[in-house]
């Protein structure tokens, strides 16, 4: 198993580390590494690609590569999953105080 590396960053004001194994478990499909990202925020505060603050994510090495490395890759996944209504709704949720 090649080794995992791990990222600490701040997206949206959330502290979350990135984790990034470039081939899991050696195992390749038609001849392309099989590559494991995982999301885990502080706390496990719900992130907008998981409501349990966990993400397990498996891709190709390259397709994150594409995106500039495993830091620039979860970012525009976060990025692009902030803009669902259900995120908004959510984000929105939090903001409102409530009286009961």
């Amino acid at each position: 198993m090649s080794a995992t590396k791990t990222y600490r960053i701040d997206w949206e004001g959330i502290a979350l580390s990135v984790r990034w194994t470039p081939n899991w478990l050696n195992t390749e499909i038609n001849g392309y590494p099989i590559a494991h990202l995982e999301l885990v925020s502080d706390d496990r505060v719900p992130l907008p690609v998981t409501e349990t603050g966990y993400r397990s994510h498996f891709t190709s090495r390259e397709a994150v590569e594409i995106e500039g490395g495993p830091v620039a890759y979860a970012r525009k996944w976060l990025d692009v999953e902030s803009l669902s209504d259900a995120w908004k709704a959510r984000e929105a949720a939090a903001r409102q105080i409530s009286l009961f």
